[in-house]
């Protein structure tokens, strides 16, 4: 199992420290670094800056909203930060939600699952550097009857083939993902429940397509915090949690609250929400059982972290991506380290 660091959203509060810290998990050996988009930073900006002051890191996105882009303009971009990088890209992608997709970019949120197979499958072959011509419900290239013609891109990015990841959560979205990614980036995994969440959709889909799981990378995002008291740690995550459970898309379209369903968490997800779509956030935080937040995160001494780690590579995941927490650059680094040496202890690099 690799270790990666996701910075989140940049403009979030800590920007002056991220690309130390970005630097700091290039010197540790991380793998790979990660950076997200929602409607503030956009990703590609933030990891071109990234690519430019480390060394042997990857950079990811995590992930270029699918709405925000069309298809060839997210082939240009992979292929220019992988020739920037000197080949340290990997592309991740993904549907956002309804209220970004229709709020902020007026795309209209229906049939992902379709959206998203047609992008990949233009994407994949603008990246490829073929002719670009596509015939599909949802992007037609060129466009008939004009003077639009097939172009091939003119960029050669450094390897023949980029790494596609897609950020899913629901079953379908799962399945699909191991049908036609190289990757699945995942959020609030819990290692117990990973197989009857996650994995089994995945496999699925790869079975369809004819391959196995080797070579393919589940990687989930995990916020990180080391110290004595699992308890108060815990809290910390509490606002987090709460925002993507009770929050993050609609009443009907929370794929997050779903997932909190689907892991046990059946009366306590829909309380959370109901709290918080009637504005009481601290009462949707405080309604979180401690559980959820325990399973889904690394939180104690390195010991404890090792353990919790060691159960995550034996669940199946390839990458854990770490969302170190901390008030100040110091802790944040800190908490890097101590990432680095649980793994250590854990024995399963």
């Amino acid at each position: 199992m690799r270790l990666g660091i996701n910075l989140g959203y940049w403009g979030a509060g800590m920007d002056a420290d991220n690309l130390a810290v970005a630097q700091e998990a290039d010197r540790l050996g991380y793998d790979v670094c990660w950076a997200a988009e929602a409607y503030g930073s956009d990703a590609p900006t933030v990891l071109a800056w990234v690519a430019a002051q480390t060394e042997r890191i990857d950079i990811g996105s995590a992930i270029l909203q699918i709405p925000a882009r069309q298809p060839a303009m997210t082939a240009m971009t992979a292929a220019t930060l992988d020739s920037l990088s000197g080949g340290r890209f990997r592309l991740g992608l993904g549907v956002s939600g309804p209220q970004v997709s229709e709020g902020w970019y007026g795309v209209k949120f229906d049939k992902p699952l379709a959206r998203t197979r047609e992008y990949v499958e233009i994407v994949r072959k603008a990246m490829s550097r073929e002719r670009l011509s596509h015939d599909g419900e949802h992007w037609t290239l060129p466009l008939p009857g004009g003077p639009g013609k097939p172009l091939k891109l003119t960029v050669h990015p450094t390897r023949e083939h980029i790494p596609l990841y897609i950020a899913a959560i629901g079953p379908k979205n799962l399945e699909q993902t191991g049908e036609i990614a190289d990757g699945a980036l995942l959020i609030f995994p819990a290692a117990e429940h990973l197989e009857a969440t996650a994995l089994t959709h995945i496999r699925a889909g790869r079975e369809k397509a004819g391959l196995t799981m080797d070579g393919f990378d589940v990687c989930p995002t995990v916020p990180l915090a080391v110290g004595d008291d699992v308890t108060a740690l815990a809290d910390m995550f509490r606002p987090y949690t709460a925002l993507y459970v009770g929050g993050m898309g609609s009443r009907k379209q929370n794929f997050y609250n779903q997932l909190a369903q689907r892991m046990g968490y059946e009366k306590e997800a829909a309380e959370i929400q109901d709290k918080y779509l009637a504005g009481d956030k601290t009462g949707a935080a405080a309604a979180i059982p401690h559980s959820l937040i325990d399973s889904t995160t690394l939180l104690g001494s390195v010991e404890r972290i090792a353990d919790k780690m060691t159960a995550y590579a034996e669940a199946g995941v390839t990458t854990l991506t770490l969302a170190p927490a901390g008030f100040t650059l110091e802790e944040r680094v800190a908490a890097l380290r101590a990432g680095t040496e649980a793994l250590e202890r854990a024995g399963v690099a």
